[in-house]
C-alpha cells in the first residue's frame, strides 16, 4: 500500500480503477459493434470482388474507396474530423459515447479489409465444389467461406483488438477518459513517470493475454480445419 501511495497522488487510484472500467467500456463496445459490422462490411468486399459470388463492380468500388479513405487517417484526426456525425448521432461532441462511436466506425472500416483480406485467402476450389453441390451464393458465403476463414480471421480480431486499444488512448481528447487519458493527465502532465509505467504494464498485461488466447484459438480452429 505505501508503495502504491508513493506512485499515485492522493485521490487518483479511484480514478485510475474509473480509467480501468471506461477502457473496458471503449474497447468492448468498439469490438463488439464494429466487430460484426465490420464482419458485414468485409464479407461484402469480398464477395463483390469481380469474379466472386456476388460480383458486382460498382458496388465494390465504392466500398473500397471508402475502406481506402477512411483507414489511413491517423486515429487522432479521425475522432474530430467525425465530430459534426457524432453530434448529430449521439447528441454530443464530447463523453464516452462519443469516443466510443467514432472508434466504431473507426473499427469498421479497418475490421472489413482485414475480414476481406483473410477471405480472400479462402482456397477458390473449396467454394467451386460447395456450388457444384447446389449451394446457393449466400449459402455458400454464409456456411463454406466465412467458417473457413474462421482461424485467420481470429487472428486479424486479436491484431484489431491491440489497435482499438490504442484508439482508446485518444478517448480523452473528447473527453472520453479511460487509461489513456489518465496517463496523460496524471503522469504525463505531473512528470509521474512511475505512474505512467503503471498503465503501461497494465495494457501490456491485457494485450499479451487477449493475444494468447488469440493464438491459441486460431490454432484449434486451423486444426479442426
Amino acid at each position: 500500500m505505501t508503495f502504491l501511495s508513493d506512485i499515485f497522488p492522493p485521490g487518483t487510484q479511484d480514478v485510475f480503477v474509473e480509467a480501468i472500467g471506461q477502457t473496458v467500456y471503449l474497447v468492448g463496445f468498439t469490438m463488439i459493434i464494429g466487430g460484426v459490422l465490420g464482419l458485414a462490411y468485409g464479407t461484402l468486399l469480398y464477395a463483390t470482388r469481380p469474379g466472386n459470388l456476388l460480383a458486382n463492380r460498382a458496388v465494390f468500388s465504392v466500398l473500397n474507396v471508402l475502406v481506402n479513405i477512411i483507414r489511413p487517417i491517423p486515429f487522432i484526426i479521425f475522432i474530430t474530423a467525425i465530430a459534426p456525425i457524432t453530434k448529430a448521432v449521439i447528441g454530443t461532441r464530447i463523453g464516452p459515447e462519443a469516443a466510443a462511436f467514432a472508434m466504431t466506425v473507426m473499427a469498421t472500416f479497418v475490421i472489413g479489409r482485414v475480414v476481406e483480406q483473410n477471405l480472400v485467402s479462402v482456397d477458390p476450389g473449396v467454394v467451386e465444389a460447395a456450388r457444384a453441390m447446389g449451394a446457393s451464393r449466400l449459402r455458400t458465403l454464409a456456411t463454406v467461406v466465412i467458417p473457413e476463414g474462421f482461424a485467420p480471421l481470429t487472428l486479424g480480431y486479436t491484431f484489431m483488438f491491440v489497435a482499438v486499444v490504442d484508439m482508446s488512448a485518444m478517448a480523452g481528447y473528447v473527453g472520453g477518459g479511460g487509461l489513456g487519458d489518465f496517463a496523460r493527465q496524471y503522469g504525463y502532465q505531473q512528470s509521474n513517470w512511475q505512474l505512467t509505467v503503471v498503465v503501461i504494464v497494465v495494457l501490456i498485461i491485457v494485450v499479451q493475454i487477449v493475444q494468447f488466447f488469440g493464438n491459441r484459438l486460431s490454432r484449434r480452429l486451423q486444426h479442426r480445419g
